[in-house]
C-alpha cells in the first residue's frame, strides 16, 4: 500500500520545482489520479511526459502498490 503523500514526495524529489497533485480515486490506496505541472516537460511530447512519470513511479507500479494510474501532465502557462 502506498499513500497519496508518498507518491507526491517521490514525484517532487525527482521533478524539482514541479506542482504535483495526487488523488486516491477509489479509497483503496491503489488507484491514483496524478497531475504534474513542470517546466521540465518543455519540448517533450505528451507520451514522453507520461513516460517520465511512469519511470519515476516504476517501483510502486511494478510491485503492485499502484494498480491503476491516471496521469495528466502540463507545462506551466507562459513557459
Amino acid at each position: 500500500m502506498i499513500t497519496v503523500e508518498e507518491i507526491q514526495a517521490i514525484l517532487l524529489k525527482e521533478l524539482p520545482g514541479a506542482e504535483v497533485s495526487v488523488e486516491d480515486m477509489t479509497g483503496t490506496f491503489d488507484h491514483f489520479d496524478v497531475t504534474v505541472v513542470w517546466t521540465g516537460f518543455q519540448g517533450k511530447g505528451l507520451i514522453e511526459q507520461h513516460q517520465t512519470v511512469n519511470r519515476i513511479l516504476s517501483v510502486p507500479l511494478e510491485d503492485g502498490s499502484i494498480h491503476a494510474l491516471k496521469i495528466k501532465t502540463k507545462i506551466p502557462a507562459g513557459k
